[in-house]
């Protein structure tokens, strides 16, 4: 059954999560080489991972199929936002957590999480896709999600958007859509240093889990109704529409992937710079990355019965 096959892959990489826990445990991970850790993957190995697929993929990926999955991508983002703002006010009374409930509906972990799952599951040539909703993620980030905790718009925060993650999408779809050829050397230099993006990743992960409160995690039962609406309902919901639009049934998984993706760290890294109480946000982002491992598998199964 594709579920069980999916579920077993999915504990490899809880596997790797483990892995930076007991390290962390051992005291061979601190503070100081986590930091570190986590600028090298956003800024070096992610990018890279994303870019060695798009040259991996030139003459093999449609432009068509490209423009529906940016439109899918963007259509997530949209829908994913009026739900928080409707659902939001029923997790948290307080304003200020308010706001973080309604970031944490819309910024999922798509980098983190999502590219080793991709890649590890469906293949590293899909990764190229997770590039077109990273892109999406970027620019609906710096302008609703800074808006929404500062108040107000600015255009300074757009000047954030350049950065290694966006720089190496916008090549990874100009390699695509122009068609450009790689010379053989640097692919290999790139695909290498892109594959130590997913286990650096999960690693990071189980770090995160070693420092956090296990009972402020596993006992807060609006989480796991959070999680569940977040990791499996809303997925399921626009499958339908997915399947309607979407022309290459082996593209259905990815978005599904997608719409299904844990937490991301940027509410909890915006709310700290704001000053608000993020307790809640960093046990949510905690346990809907472990709940992923059972929910991922059931989008999956769920994409591949309406092929």
């Amino acid at each position: 059954m594709v579920i069980i096959t999916i579920f077993f892959q999915m504990l490899a990489l809880v596997i790797m999560i483990g892995a930076g826990y007991w390290m962390t445990k051992r005291k061979m991970l601190d503070e100081h080489t986590n930091s570190h850790m986590s600028s090298m993957i956003a800024n070096v190995f992610n990018p890279l991972l994303v870019f060695s697929s798009a040259v991996n993929s030139v003459g093999l990926v449609s432009i068509k199929k490209m423009g529906i999955v940016g439109i899918v991508a963007i259509c997530m983002f949209l829908f994913f936002i009026v739900i928080g703002m409707i659902l939001s006010p029923f997790f948290d009374k307080d304003k200020e957590q308010r706001k973080i409930f309604q970031m944490m509906f819309v910024f999922s972990n798509l980098g983190f999480i999502g590219i080793p799952v991709v890649s590890s599951i469906l293949g590293a040539e899909y990764v190229v896709y997770v590039m077109e909703f990273m892109l999406v993620y970027s620019f609906v980030f710096y302008t609703y999600g800074v808006t929404l905790m500062e108040g107000k718009f600015s255009l300074s925060s757009l000047k954030t958007m350049v950065n290694p993650g966006t720089i190496f999408s916008v090549a990874s779809l100009l390699v695509i859509v122009f068609n450009i050829r790689i010379p053989g050397f640097i692919g290999t230099a790139v695909t290498y240093l892109g594959n130590v993006a997913s286990p650096m990743a999960l690693v990071a992960v189980g770090f995160s889990l070693a420092h956090t409160d296990l009972r402020k995690i596993f006992g807060e039962m609006r989480l796991y109704i959070f999680s569940v609406i977040k990791l499996l309902v809303l997925p399921l919901i626009m499958l339908p529409a997915l399947n309607f639009i979407m022309p290459d049934a082996e593209l259905i998984p990815v978005c599904m992937v997608m719409f299904g993706m844990p937490i991301g760290n940027m509410p909890l890294i915006l709310g700290t710079e704001k000053g608000m109480d993020v307790t809640t946000c960093s046990a949510a982002i905690i346990l809907s990355t472990i709940l992923c491992v059972f929910t991922v598998p059931i989008l999956i199964a769920a994409a591949a019965a309406f092929r």
